[in-house]
């Protein structure tokens, strides 16, 4: 039986970042796995590896049934401290009579904008949500660092979407670059190299240009109204 293909995007983890950094840009140098190669990193944490890949490595029969219900109980646990977070809706009059410190701004905030300011944590939010006083540690510990990096992991997650759309261009194997009038030999020579897989892959390789790719990203279109 054959071995099952399996792909990590380079939001999903680091490996993913490796191989593809490996394939589409080659080893002219020795290659060593830096996090700063990685866009990604606010997403791609120890603390939250699990979440991002037991689900995968379940579907890959890889996870026994002792690991899975652990990772399960710990997701319930993280969703539901998530969801008594953002139903919090918390002026800063009641912020204040509490003991936080917050713009005085009249605007109310949830559990994840008030533990995004210095100095609150999840204990400090107990007072107006009774329900969180019995939060396990490690569970408090992963929360306030997702409060800490939201905004951050928000914008991310914007351009994560938005690589994915270029996902959906599948490049061919059979993709005939020298037909794309005004790419560069050296683009040319590279792309031959590598073979992306998808427009995104040929997006990373080095040299590539936005002009550039908006041409290979229109022969792509026109090969696929032809095949349509």
């Amino acid at each position: 039986m054959g071995l099952e293909t399996v792909t990590f995007r380079r939001d999903e983890a680091y490996i993913g970042v490796m191989v593809d950094d490996i394939t589409t840009r080659g080893v002219s140098e020795p290659y060593r796995m830096f996090t700063s190669r990685a866009e990604y990193r606010l997403s791609l944490r120890a603390d939250n590896a699990d979440q991002r890949l037991t689900k995968l490595g379940r579907e890959l029969d890889l996870v026994d049934e002792a690991r899975w219900e652990s990772f399960s109980k710990k997701s319930e646990a993280l969703q539901g401290v998530r969801d008594q977070l953002t139903g919090m809706q918390v002026s800063p009059k009641v912020a204040r009579s509490a003991g936080l410190t917050v713009n005085d701004d009249g605007k109310k905030r949830d559990g994840f904008d008030l533990l995004a300011f210095p100095g609150i944590n999840l204990s400090a939010l107990v007072e107006l949500e009774p329900a969180l006083a019995s939060t396990p540690p490690t569970i408090a510990e992963q929360i306030e660092r997702e409060a800490l990096y939201k905004n951050y992991i928000d914008r991310q997650q914007q351009d994560i979407d938005s690589l994915r759309r270029d996902e959906a261009w599948v490049v061919p194997e059979s993709f005939d670059y020298a037909t794309i009038v005004g790419l560069s030999n050296e683009l040319r020579s590279k792309l031959e190299k590598s073979r992306p897989e998808t427009l995104a892959q040929a997006a990373r390789i080095d040299g590539m240009t936005p002009a550039a790719l908006m041409l290979i990203l229109a022969q792509l279109k026109r090969a696929d109204r032809r095949a349509g």
